[in-house]
């Protein structure tokens, strides 16, 4: 056989490129090349010697393409190794976000901090004297009702009452002037809350998050101005917030907040025009409004009940939904989208 071992070896130690490493590759493996010369030569070859020549031929063509592939993958290494361009984009990995939810939850908490509130936490399984009694929901109201609220299926307290998943952030406000025993109080409690409610708007878990300001002189303008600066920054400059009458059990007064429509921006009609110019209602809100929550002075039993003085001192306290907001904010219709766990919908946000 025609072929050097040594000759080959000493070729392939002085490639530098993988130009040159092909070249090799033709010099021994290609059509004209070495090992297809000893090939041919197969006809010469008395025909007892023929099969081992020609296995010894195709183990020679396997250990030649063994070294090439070897060195192939030193030349690459190499290569890799001395050339990097900074100023190439990184490779983009697949990543999770927060909830919308979460997120929301985030953001107006972060707006009611700059004012000086401080986030609270409270149980979310609840006694009824701080659910209820504690906000003049005495006992036969309608509230209390097995129909209205979760109730656990533990012994009732003698003072406290049965255990019920809170139906509301509300019962925090006794918890906290308790805590605190003496205004100033600027608190904001974000949690779950539980109602037998299921529809487009409504879920039987749900956030809620809760205001309360008490102090000596605070009144209604002081109620106003927060929930304004809120909506501000929450849905943007150009909506506006109003207080309609309204009646709560633990609030006097109390109102209904609305804030007006993004879509036909306040108008009540789908262009944002006035009734002359365009006869079409918005079909979001009808009336240039949606209703954002529940809020009112705090009523005078409800600061007693906390341990503060309702001669010296006055509070003002709010209730919103962070899904709501959400969901006036974006346009969503739908709030069970935000717990259906489809992620088509989630990687919107």
């Amino acid at each position: 056989m025609n072929y050097d071992e040594k000759k080959f070896l000493g070729k392939l130690a002085q490639i530098e490129t993988l130009v040159d490493l092909e070249d090799l590759r033709i010099e021994y493996l290609g059509r004209n090349g070495i090992i297809n010369q000893l090939l041919k030569k197969i006809v010469e070859i008395p025909p007892d010697e023929k099969k081992g020549y020609g296995v010894e031929v195709n183990n020679l063509k396997n250990r030649i393409n063994q070294l090439l592939d070897k060195k192939k993958n030193t030349l690459n290494n190499r290569m890799s190794a001395e050339f990097f361009d900074k100023t190439l984009p990184g490779k983009e990995y697949p990543k999770g976000s927060l909830h919308p939810i979460s997120t929301t939850i985030e953001q107006i908490a972060s707006i009611f901090q700059k004012l000086g509130f401080i986030r609270v936490s409270y149980p979310e399984i609840e006694w009824e004297h701080f659910a209820f009694e504690t906000l003049n929901m005495p006992k036969g109201h309608p509230a209390r009702d097995d129909f209205e609220s979760f109730f656990v299926d533990e012994p009732e307290d003698k003072e406290r009452g049965r255990m019920v998943l809170t139906p509301h952030t509300s019962s925090g406000q006794n918890r906290e002037m308790l805590r605190l025993k003496k205004p100033p109080i600027r608190m904001i409690n974000i949690a779950k809350c539980y109602r037998r409610n299921w529809d487009a708007t409504h879920a039987p878990m749900f956030y809620q998050f809760e205001g309360l300001c008490v102090d000596k002189n605070i009144n209604i303008t002081h109620l106003k101005g927060t929930i304004e600066y809120f909506a501000k920054k929450f849905f943007g400059p150009d909506r506006q917030i109003r207080l309609r009458p309204h009646h709560f059990q633990f609030t006097e007064p109390s109102f209904e907040t609305d804030i007006s429509c993004n879509i036909c921006k306040g108008t009540g009609f789908v262009n944002g025009l006035n009734k002359k110019m365009d006869k079409a209602k918005c079909r979001v809100c009808k009336s240039g409004w949606l209703e954002l929550g529940g809020s009112g002075m705090v009523h005078p039993s409800v600061l007693k009940a906390g341990g503060i003085d309702p001669n010296e001192y006055t509070g003002w306290a709010f209730g919103f939904g962070p899904e709501r907001c959400l969901m006036m904010k974006l346009g969503i219709d739908e709030i069970r989208d935000l717990y259906g766990g489809d992620i088509r919908f989630l990687e919107q946000f």
